[in-house]
């Protein structure tokens, strides 16, 4: 008997493949990919445009206004969603399909999954070099899609139509996993899409995904009973796995029951609630002095779901050398880091066995209690950081204060790079699960307000903290991609944009001069600029209005209350600017490698390095 096959284009072809994938949040079935994030060109709006469009209220096609942002929008989506519902951003060849480059490394470093396709040269090579193609005289083959390569956890170039049946599968598979989660990329070449093919029909027939549980290893999770069974001070590192896993109400009755506290990296925070009883702060360098003390005394540490980034473990000095880890991760590679025992699997399901094998150990009920002791001298300190005060200038502590105390308890933070992670880390009290989003993976300038754009459309549907996503970002951040105010306005999504106009790029002048070197092209003031006395500033207010927001300039902390009051009563896009001090932080207390330099002419440069040798000194061997 003849298979049933549909002729259809190679684009028409992965757009009803794509429209036929579903998956399930909360019980209800929903479309795996929730739409399309494009930018047309030559390379795809005469094919993939022409097999969007037939399905645009099946898969709905959004149209961005920069590669990069449109990305970084989808990817905001899919951790708003937990890495259960997807999204797709497409664009055409050369330049466009290099903006997006730099998304794909957020997604990459975040463990985030997004469908990135981008046009490619033809495979014919017969009108080369085409418009927009980068030409290698030694080998052909590559084109600027090869760039993506070392950002993406699937690559794929299809050439030929039928390359699809095996290519699709395989990249939601990936983007699936939650080992190997992270971007896929599809690269199509020009006149490929054109060509008509003989698919099978069962190609196409709707198929529901279900991210998978890896069960943990029992030998593995015997060995880590027989380990945290002999701690005196065990620690919890609940990282995001744990929110990607849903794990959190798990890991909490596991850390009441057993009296550990849990202490959040920066991609874990969310999982609990601020005044949980277990939960004792963020860890790290942009962490606590509560979490960072009961890390160095830890004798055990239990890291759930984290990679154990730098600004997690203080460059690896946040901890006793002594101590021992044990991992919990899906991915072998994170779960084997620093001599840890791994245990690779799912968190939840890990949690559940590890807790039905431990018996009935309980940690020395004065851990909790010096861990609850500590918490709330952290959470003293940041009221003290957060008060209002005579300051003409209020500090990036003290805005946060406010956006903290107006923020409906739905509503979801967003932050990424510069200033803002350290302060939103340390001082945002989380009210609801899954409502912060600080993309410090990657520390991404730009990701905020695309993201924003992205949790926006996120809102809606089974699993969605609902809500208004409050994006707070700094000057230098704003400027270098705001375009997402205009497409949200433009699609009538809804979010809250907060400038904190410091003048330039004070976070890494704050670095910049804390290792010795002068300021120096990072605030306004410092750069080669006509005027250094009175540098030019951005009218955010006027842009903003520019683009379709509604906007307000405010100068003190009462007015930026009543304007937050204001904008949570608005529709659409509304923009927040105020002007805030570049100079006042929340302290830590951890300690970060950077490269400082060997030999210097500036004396303060030299003792800085002095400094940093005594850091490397405290760093746990990494073998």
């Amino acid at each position: 008997m003849t298979a049933k096959t549909l002729r259809l284009t190679m684009a028409q072809a992965l757009v009803r493949y794509l429209c036929n994938q579903f998956t399930e949040i909360e019980g209800e079935r929903v479309p795996l990919f929730a739409g399309v994030f494009a930018i047309f060109g030559h390379g795809n709006v005469t094919c993939l445009s022409e097999a969007l469009e037939t399905v645009q209220d099946q898969l709905p096609t959004w149209r961005g206004q920069n590669e990069q942002s449109m990305a970084l929008a989808a990817i905001g989506f899919a951790k708003a969603k937990r890495r259960r519902q997807l999204m797709v951003a497409a664009t055409s060849i050369g330049p466009g399909a290099l903006n997006m480059v730099t998304a794909a490394g957020v997604a990459m470093a975040n463990r985030l999954p997004v469908l990135l396709i981008a046009g490619d040269t033809f495979a014919s090579r017969l009108p080369d070099p085409v418009l927009q193609q980068v030409e290698h005289f030694g080998d052909p083959t590559l084109t600027a899609n090869d760039a993506f390569k070392s950002v993406v956890r699937y690559w794929d170039r299809i050439v030929l139509p039928e390359q699809l049946l095996q290519s699709l599968p395989q990249a939601i598979a990936t983007m699936l996993d939650p080992a190997d989660c992270g971007p896929a990329f599809i690269g199509l070449a020009q006149d490929t899409q054109e060509l008509a093919y003989d698919y099978p029909e069962v190609f196409f027939e709707p198929k529901v995904w279900k991210i998978p549980r890896p069960r943990p290893d029992r030998d593995a999770v015997a060995q880590a009973v027989e380990l945290l069974a002999q701690a005196k001070r065990p620690l919890i590192i609940s990282g995001g796995g744990v929110r990607y896993s849903g794990a959190e109400d798990k890991l909490a009755a596991f850390a009441e029951k057993r009296g550990i506290p849990v202490v959040e990296t920066i991609a874990g925070k969310g999982a609990f609630t601020h005044h949980h009883p277990v939960h004792a702060g963020p860890i790290g360098i942009v962490g606590s002095t509560s979490a960072n003390a009961l890390a160095k005394e830890a004798d055990v540490i239990l890291a759930i779901g984290t990679r154990l980034q730098d600004f997690t473990t203080g460059s690896w000095t946040a901890f006793s050398r002594d101590a021992q880890f044990i991992s919990i991760n899906a991915a072998r590679f994170d779960a084997i880091k620093h001599r840890a025992l791994a245990v690779v699997g799912d968190a939840l399901e890990s949690i559940v066995e590890l807790d039905e094998a431990l018996g009935d150990y309980k940690a020395d009920p004065a851990l909790m209690q010096q861990a609850k002791s500590l918490f709330a001298e952290w959470n003293q300190l940041l009221d003290e950081h957060q008060a209002p005060t005579n300051a003409p200038v209020p500090s990036y502590a003290q805005v946060v204060g406010i956006l903290n105390k107006v923020a409906r308890p739905e509503d979801t933070l967003i932050a990424a790079a510069g200033g803002t992670p350290g302060e939103v880390t340390k001082g945002w009290r989380v009210k609801n699960p899954n409502t912060f989003d600080c993309e410090f993976g990657f520390s991404c300038m730009g990701y905020e307000i695309a993201a924003g754009w992205g949790v926006s459309m996120a809102q809606d549907g089974p699993g969605s903290a609902g809500g208004t996503p409050i994006v707070m970002l700094g000057d230098g951040t704003y400027m270098m991609m705001n375009s997402d105010i205009y497409s949200a306005a433009l699609t009538g999504h809804r979010m809250i944009v907060v400038v904190c106009d410091n003048g330039g790029y004070a976070v890494i002048n704050r670095l910049q001069q804390a290792k010795g070197v002068p300021g120096f092209n990072n605030l306004l003031a410092d750069c080669r600029v006509q005027d250094r006395a009175n540098p030019l500033h951005v009218d955010f207010v006027k842009h903003a209005e520019a683009m379709g927001a509604r906007a307000r300039k405010v100068e003190s902390l009462a007015d930026l209350e009543d304007a937050m009051i204001w904008a949570q009563g608005n529709d659409g896009v509304t923009l927040i600017s105020i002007v805030s001090d570049a100079w006042k932080w929340v302290p830590g207390d951890a300690d970060w490698d950077v490269g400082v330099p060997e030999v210097s002419t500036f004396e303060s440069v030299r003792a800085a390095r002095a400094a940093q040798e005594k850091i490397r000194e405290a760093q746990r061997l990494g073998v």
